[in-house]
């Protein structure tokens, strides 16, 4: 059993404790989404950014944590990120967001999101970048966090090279959450780019194959 079977009415709380950071993130997710077409969210967790966005199907290895998100009106399968249980080539798009940190495989992640993307879907990753100073927070208090105590934290240059090593064109970044969470009252604004927000999103395509291979 993960923490996120165990503690998760903590998780559940961490949303209303921070109204307003969880409501920039999603403000910054939204920006990039697209706004048709079947989509799936990997790591789904209790449907809190899939549910808001309009996501209809996830897939989480926690049963615990789905039947939160069944609640939302999230059709949600249980599967790790690095073995999904789809077909090939069925999701207009696909969404992680705050996930890649504790997957055990990131590139495997990526790897299989791949196939189950049409050509030319894009892929959109929300996530706390190590290099700012939330994750400088984050790294800080680790051993403190009942869910962070094992992540790994990625920075934005990291997550845009495993992007394109397996397959992903990078294209655009947005960022939010310049202020330290408790100091946070309202929802933020997102910019683009990077280098001042805590969380960041990008958005990348999937490779044509014989691009891929061109690349190579």
């Amino acid at each position: 059993m993960t923490s996120f079977d165990t503690h998760h009415e903590c998780y559940e709380a961490w949303f209303t404790r921070h109204e307003a950071a969880y409501h920039s993130e999603l403000l910054a997710v939204r920006a990039l989404l697209p706004w048709q077409g079947l989509g799936l969210e990997i790591g789904v967790g209790t449907g809190r950014f899939a549910s808001p966005l309009g996501i209809k199907v996830g897939v989480d290895p926690s049963m615990t944590m789905l039947a939160y998100a069944a609640e939302r009106v999230v059709l949600g399968l249980q599967g790790t990120a690095e073995a999904l249980p789809f077909k090939n080539a069925i999701f207009d798009f696909a969404l992680v967001v705050t996930i890649i940190c504790f997957v055990d495989d990131p590139v495997g992640m990526l790897v299989e999101a791949r196939p189950v993307l049409k050509p030319g879907a894009p892929l959109v990753i929300g996530f706390v970048d190590q290099a700012s100073e939330l994750g400088g927070h984050y790294l800080n208090h680790q051993a403190e966090n009942l869910f962070y105590r094992e992540a790994r934290f990625y920075s934005a240059s990291e997550v845009g090279n495993l992007l394109r090593n397996t397959g992903f064109v990078e294209q655009t970044w947005e960022q939010t959450l310049t202020k330290p969470l408790n100091q946070m009252v309202e929802m933020e604004l997102f910019r683009e780019g990077l280098g001042n927000g805590g969380f960041v999103v990008v958005l990348a395509t999937k490779l044509h194959e014989r691009q891929q291979e061109k690349n190579r």
